[in-house]
């Protein structure tokens, strides 16, 4: 039995960046952890955001979520105060992260992690810091590392498609150029359709997200509301990007089925 941990940035992003690939590792037997570095923006109840990830969590067959300890970041031109008792995880020292990190990996004797690409997907100061953090703690422990990403040009596709349906997204045309990763980095691509149901259920609830107000939540609303088959083929698919040595060409090998939990 494979160990994966995951770590994610915020309570929606596990779903979004890798919920096929967690739910069927964890189908396939395998002991599956998310940590999520921060726990909702400061005043909107975080606590109940935690619920939800916890559900969402479940639905997808994970059997232990973890919060680093820090505090969601924000995505806007000024990065806030420090909330009481909490430090953005913008702001977090990258190796005190990683260290903690690292015991988490020692603690469930993980097989592989899971982070974000360099970029941080499309550029959130939470993402890359996500980026940085697992970098240095897979360097830490020795643990194999994949990073979550999209190929560049399924992005800009997406994105022309919501415009076309006026869903309201005025991201940076010129910005999402350089988000994500070019396909040709790209090292492994999961076809995740199977779990595509579970993905969708995993997504719905997070509540507070999808029910929120700017242009994430809609897009979580368009996704959540499309048909199954059509939700399949939108986000039947993960990529990664692994971290190894160069010249290296292992794929991800899924070991035979266990009962452990």
């Amino acid at each position: 039995m494979t160990t994966i941990v995951a770590l994610h940035a915020h309570a929606d992003d596990p779903v979004l960046l890798s919920g096929g690939t967690l739910a069927r590792a964890a189908a396939d037997g395998h002991r599956v952890v998310v940590v999520v570095a921060t726990d909702g923006m400061s005043g909107e109840h975080p606590s109940a955001r935690w619920a939800e990830l916890e559900a969402s969590a479940a639905i997808l067959g994970v059997r232990r979520v973890v919060h680093l300890g820090y505090a969601d970041s924000g995505h806007g031109p000024e990065l806030y105060p420090d909330p009481p008792g909490r430090q953005r995880f913008a702001r977090a020292d990258t190796e005190e992260a990683a260290h903690r990190l690292a015991a988490i990996l020692h603690e469930e004797k993980a097989d592989l992690l899971l982070g974000y690409d360099a970029n941080g997907g499309y550029g959130h100061r939470d993402h890359v810091k996500v980026h940085e953090v697992a970098r240095r703690a897979a360097r830490l422990t020795g643990t194999r590392l994949l990073e979550a990403t999209l190929p560049r040009d399924f992005a800009l596709r997406f994105v022309r498609i919501l415009r076309a349906l006026r869903i309201p997204f005025d991201y940076d045309a010129e910005a999402l150029e350089h988000a994500y990763s070019p396909a040709a980095s790209v090292t492994h691509r999961f076809d995740v359709r199977r779990f595509a149901g579970r993905k969708q259920a995993a997504l719905a609830a997070h509540v507070s997200d999808v029910r929120g107000s700017g242009r994430l939540a809609a897009v979580l609303r368009l996704l959540v509301w499309l048909p199954s088959p059509l939700f399949a083929v939108v986000a039947g698919r993960e990529w990664y990007v692994e971290v190894r040595p160069a010249g290296s060409a292992r794929a991800l090998q899924v070991p035979a089925r266990s009962r452990r939990r």
